[in-house]
């Protein structure tokens, strides 16, 4: 894990936050797809989506 990630999980934890842990990994993977879906074949099946 990166120092980042170290250090937003324990200040998750420390503040009683985990519920928010769904809703970053849902953000990080939405925000992956739509970059892998820049330049390729599948960018408008995914468009149609959101």
């Amino acid at each position: 894990m990166s120092g980042f990630a170290k250090e937003l999980w324990a200040f998750l934890k420390l503040r009683k936050k985990l519920w928010l842990v769904p809703l970053i990994v849902i953000i990080l993977v939405i925000g992956a797809l739509l970059i892998a879906a820049q330049g390729s074949v599948i960018a408008p099946f995914l468009y149609t989506l959101f």
